[in-house]
């Protein structure tokens, strides 16, 4: 039974034998990969674990294949003139598959972005997911899943928000004319201090900014460790406030003042609000 011939000289055992190696070669790439993704998850680098797998998985099933070829009597050397043929039709037809392999390897070698950074690209925000060798997977912050070609990643302008160590952002704080403003910078100041992810090196800056119509306005830049960047930002601002209100010191927001023409120098003027009514008891 095992010795029908199927085609040329191959037999039904060689077809079943061919068989049997491609799928342990499988299998084994598949074990292989999971005893390093367990033995090396806490030693490297998820990106670089992640090509290590791939490269060794790859490598396994490759040699399984080479194995099945010879079981079978396929010619390795008439498969790669027709696979330089091939290759040449195919490279014509899918140059962009091509660019995308190449820009995939150029992004491992220059390494401008990792799994789990969060960057921009095109407008796109989000976590990277995964590098593969064509094209570069990304999670936004709203958990859709957007798959961007790697010729699209390495030749576009790409924001990468926690590629340093350290980010810095900014508020600007409007405090009223009548308030201290000295006293405002050195309360802002004191909630900063307290704060122990606001880094001391590079220092935080707080200084009076601008002169508006209606508020000193107060520029706040402190640092913070990236992966403390966005809660701390979210949790700073509310802080100065209560701060401030805390010694006296209100947050401005616009006023006017309306003066009457008619009426004599020494009245006050009154806001906006009083002179409405006066004028609503005037038309009556």
């Amino acid at each position: 039974m095992f010795d029908t011939i199927l085609w040329g000289s191959v037999t039904l055992l060689d077809f079943v034998v061919s068989l049997i190696i491609l799928l342990v070669s499988i299998f084994v790439a598949k074990g292989v990969s999971l005893y390093l993704k367990r033995l090396f998850k806490d030693k490297i680098q998820l990106d670089h674990l992640s090509i290590l797998i791939k490269v060794v998985s790859y490598s396994i099933i490759s040699v399984g294949l080479i194995a099945v070829f010879a079981l079978i009597g396929i010619d390795l050397k008439g498969l790669l003139f027709a696979g330089t043929f091939a290759g040449v039709v195919v490279g014509i037809a899918s140059q962009s598959v091509v660019g995308n392999f190449m820009a995939g390897l150029f992004l491992v070698v220059e390494r401008p972005l990792k799994i789990g950074d969060q960057i921009e690209i095109d407008e796109i925000r989000g976590f990277v997911e995964d590098i593969r060798i064509l094209s570069t997977s990304i999670r936004t912050y709203d958990g859709i899943y957007v798959r961007i070609p790697n010729q699209t990643v390495f030749t576009t302008k790409m924001v990468n928000y926690v590629f340093n160590q350290v980010r810095r952002f900014s508020y600007t704080v409007g405090v009223r004319y009548n308030d201290d403003a000295d006293r405002a910078v050195s309360v802002i100041r004191s909630v900063l201090d307290a704060e122990p992810f606001v880094l001391q090196s590079p220092t935080a800056q707080v200084f009076v900014n601008n002169l508006g119509d209606n508020a000193v306005e107060i520029t706040v830049r402190p640092w913070a460790p990236v992966t403390e960047w966005y809660s701390l930002k979210m949790k700073l601002l509310w802080l100065i406030k209560k701060r401030l209100e805390e010694n006296g010191i209100e947050i401005a927001f616009p006023q006017r003042t309306l003066w009457f023409g008619d009426r004599d120098h020494s009245t006050p003027s009154l806001p906006v609000s009083d002179a409405r009514s006066i004028q609503n008891e005037e038309d009556k």
